[in-house]
Order: C-alpha cells, then sequence, then structure tokens
C-alpha cells in the first residue's frame, strides 16, 4: 500500500489521537478524553495512546499474528509500563482501536468501539465499526444535545455522561476499549476482506469519520476525492472549515467544537 498518514488536535490541549504506518499496516487511535476526571493514573491519554501505538506497530510486524493477538499483548505490555498506577479505576487511560493489515490477497481489519475503517471497492463504500457506545446511557447523550457547545450547561452535562459511560465500560453488556488488560481484544470486531477490486481504503478516528456520520456535510465518495486531491491533511482542514461553521453545536450537536483528528489514506498499486 502507499499510506499518508495526518492528525492534528481538535484545540489547545495536547492531542489524544495517534496514527502509524507501513507500507502492509495502518493503526488509529483515539483517547477517550478524560474530561477532568480522576483517572488514577499520573501518565495521561497521550501517553497512553503513544506507547500503546508503539507496542502495537511491533506485535504486528509479524505477519503471522493475528491482529487480536497483537493488540492483546500490546495492552498487557503498556499495563506493564504503568503497574503502579491504579488500572482498576474506570477511567484509566483508553482507546479506540482500527488496525487495517494487507496480507496475500486479503484485508485483515480489527475494530475497537468507534474509528471506522472505510473500505473504496468499485464504486462502492464498504464501513467497518463498532458502535456499541451509542447504545449506552441514551439518555444522558440526548441531555447533552440540548446544551450549546462550550457553556457550564454542556460542560457539566458531558461530565455526568461520561462518568456513566465508564461505569459500562469494558464490561457485559456495555462496551469495549483499549485499556488496562489484553481482554478487550478479544471483544473486538475483526474480518478481511478479498484485495480484488479495493481501491482504496481510510482508517480515521470520529474526529474525522463525523463529516459523514455526524455532520451529514459530505459522502463517502467526497472523502476520499478529498483524500486524493488534498491529502490526510487536507481532509483534516476540510472538517475544521465546517466545524467553524457551527462553533456553538446548534447545527451539529457534539462535545466539543473540534474533536482529534486523525486518519491514515491507504492506496492499493
Amino acid at each position: 500500500m502507499r499510506v499518508s498518514i495526518a492528525t492534528a488536535p481538535g484545540g489547545p490541549n495536547p492531542n489524544e489521537d495517534w496514527v502509524g504506518a507501513t507500507p502492509s499496516l495502518a493503526v488509529v487511535l483515539d483517547g477517550l478524553s478524560t474530561v477532568g476526571l480522576d483517572t488514577g493514573c499520573r501518565h495521561g491519554v497521550p501517553w497512553y495512546v503513544g506507547r500503546l501505538g508503539g507496542h502495537l506497530m511491533a506485535a504486528l510486524a509479524d505477519p503471522g499474528r493475528t491482529l487480536a493477538n497483537g493488540l492483546a499483548q500490546a495492552l498487557d505490555q503498556v499495563a506493564a509500563l504503568h503497574s503502579d498506577c491504579d488500572l482498576a479505576n474506570p477511567g484509566t487511560p483508553s482507546a479506540t482501536v482500527s488496525i487495517l493489515r494487507a496480507g496475500a490477497g486479503r484485508f485483515d481489519y480489527l475494530v475497537l468501539a468507534d474509528s471506522p475503517i472505510v473500505f473504496e471497492r468499485g464504486g462502492e463504500y464498504l464501513v467497518k465499526t463498532d458502535l456499541r457506545v451509542d447504545t449506552v446511557v441514551p439518555d444522558l447523550r440526548a441531555e447533552t444535545e440540548r446544551f450549546a457547545t462550550g457553556t457550564p450547561e454542556h460542560t457539566e452535562s458531558v461530565r455526568r455522561m461520561v462518568t456513566a459511560q465508564r461505569l459500562t465500560r469494558n464490561t457485559p453488556g456495555g462496551y469495549w476499549v483499549a485499556a488496562s488488560s489484553g481482554e478487550a481484544a478479544g471483544h473486538a470486531l475483526t474480518g478481511a476482506i478479498p484485495q480484488v477490486g479495493v481501491s482504496a481504503a481510510a482508517v480515521m478516528s470520529d474526529g474525522v469519520s463525523g463529516l459523514v456520520t455526524d455532520y451529514g456535510a459530505a459522502s463517502w465518495p467526497e472523502v476520499f476525492a478529498t483524500l486524493r486531491t488534498a491529502g490526510a491533511d487536507g481532509l483534516i482542514s476540510h472538517v475544521r472549515d465546517v466545524e467553524a461553521t457551527d462553533p456553538d453545536g446548534v447545527r451539529w450537536p457534539r462535545y466539543k467544537v473540534s474533536d482529534d483528528a486523525a486518519v491514515a489514506f491507504c492506496r492499493m498499486p
């Protein structure tokens, strides 16, 4: 694959997204914001996604290792790096995970939470994502949409929602993310599709995919056209331009004006 990558913070705080790639592998991590809540960890989310990304790329350098096995190994390795932190805290640093790997005649994929992988194949777009998070605390999710983004009421509403979400995180009947244990890898959605007919794929955090899924401001064909003409950086810039037309989150209710963004655009030779 020919892979171009880009990532950018959504505001003044450090970027909590991470992206890495080789000619056969693309990984995107989207760190879950702690919104000022206790995590039991002295390191923070940017530290976590950086360590997890590095260990994940190393684990999956072995083409014989499954994506889930590589993720489990990386999760346990990172947990060992900060075992003196309270890893049982429900707010321990965590992240979504999306992995695409090109193999012999096929693409293997893994998604854990809502950072999608989109395949372009014969003029159609195949989306692989994990939306289990959308099924938890729906009443609190709806409450956040009643307030303008950035207002004290909105900030407090998001805090309540995240606090409640954490209690369902990595639990039966809840939703799963990369956190403090390799167990989460067993709950990822995995699969493979034939390489035949696939012309490109995009691995992205929801700070990018929201342009289509949340704002409805572009279609997948338009996203791939932007990636081809303006590159990964250009797509993120386009997302920022769209968000700037709705700074208060009135047209598109959301948790922050601009989310951290990461994308890996994979083109086939």
